[in-house]
């Protein structure tokens, strides 16, 4: 595909997904423009592009967000986290294309976009320079919200560039919600837990406290999507209903998460480092299991509210003894 064949794109965060995205549109050719807050990873950005540790450097424009004025009817991925999402709406025009690819459930958002990604894939980004490295492989999925909608033309021949130029390996779906509340069920066991105690994911599944909330948090996530009859997909190696008939077994968990751990070992989640900073994601993840839940029983979802919430208005640092207040 020609790059005149394909639109430019705004890619607004240069994060690890952001910057794995825009490599892969540069090297097929798309003009990539990188929209970030972080002065410094954009200055390092116009001068040396966009990079992916083992894979170069590709040729991108950076602009800080300060400066930033969206054009008319452009195509914009948005690779911030979810508490950044007011900012940005605040700003679009009304007739672009909107792509989230983001972990959290946004309802402003969500009444914003008919089209999002959802990234199993792990990518680590340097804090001041546009570079990451894929510390974990997996999928990008892209699909329609809520329903089989066709793709526009648009997003259909940029979804074809990552198809043949990314470091990750991508899927088109009908309907991105299930594989989204899939990657909710996982992300609102790791990211509570990593946060408080300050763990990488891998320790998670070695720690035995910490593995029992872990494997606790994911059967009550479960037990929520399940109760909400909310469709769910397959992301990673098991469908969500299997991934349930093995910690009914806990002998069998437990052997399972010495391989899953070896895999997982070096990662973070994506909110590491949020409480520190006094904002985190934890409503657009724990929050929205506790919605969908209603008057069901979910106390390690409210729990974790509670004490995320209270961390990060404290700015405290994450300790160990947080899961002794998560656990109780």
């Amino acid at each position: 595909m020609s790059a005149s064949a394909t639109p430019s794109v705004t890619i607004v965060g240069a994060g690890g997904i952001g910057c794995a995205v825009a490599h892969a549109l540069a090297d097929g050719g798309v003009h990539v423009r990188l929209v970030d807050v972080n002065e410094s990873k954009v200055t390092a950005g116009q001068s040396d592009g966009v990079t992916i540790e083992g894979q170069g450097s590709r040729q991108a424009e950076f602009i800080s967000f300060a400066s930033w004025q969206p054009s008319q009817g452009e195509v914009l991925f948005l690779c911030t986290k979810c508490y950044d999402n007011a900012a940005v709406l605040d700003r679009l025009p009304d007739d672009g294309l909107l792509i989230p690819i983001q972990n959290g459930f946004d309802p402003q958002l969500q009444a914003h976009c008919r089209y999002e990604g959802i990234a199993s894939f792990v990518s680590e980004c340097e804090a001041d320079r546009p570079v990451t490295r894929i510390t974990r492989p997996g999928d990008l999925h892209v699909g329609a919200c809520g329903d089989a909608a066709t793709l526009p033309p648009a997003l259909v021949d940029l979804v074809t560039v990552l198809e043949q130029h990314a470091a990750f390996t991508v899927k088109q779906v009908n309907d991105i919600l299930p594989f989204k509340h899939t990657k909710l069920m996982y992300n609102a066991a790791i990211s509570p837990l990593a946060a408080v105690t300050g763990l990488d994911n891998g320790q998670l599944l070695t720690h035995r406290d910490a593995r029992r909330l872990f494997f606790a948090f994911l059967r009550e996530n479960y037990a929520i999507l399940k109760q909400a009859r909310t469709p769910l997909g397959v992301v990673g190696p098991f469908h969500p209903d299997t991934v349930n008939r093995i910690l009914r077994t806990p002998l069998l968990g437990t052997i399972m998460a010495g391989p899953f751990s070896r895999n997982l070992k070096g990662t973070y989640c994506s909110m590491s480092g949020d409480i520190q900073a006094g904002r985190t994601e934890i409503d657009n993840f724990n929050g929205h299991l506790v919605r969908l839940a209603d008057d069901q029983d979910c106390p390690l979802n409210q729990s974790a509210c509670r004490l995320v919430s209270r961390m990060a208005d404290e700015r405290a640092t994450p300790a160990m003894h947080y899961l002794d207040e998560l656990a109780a």
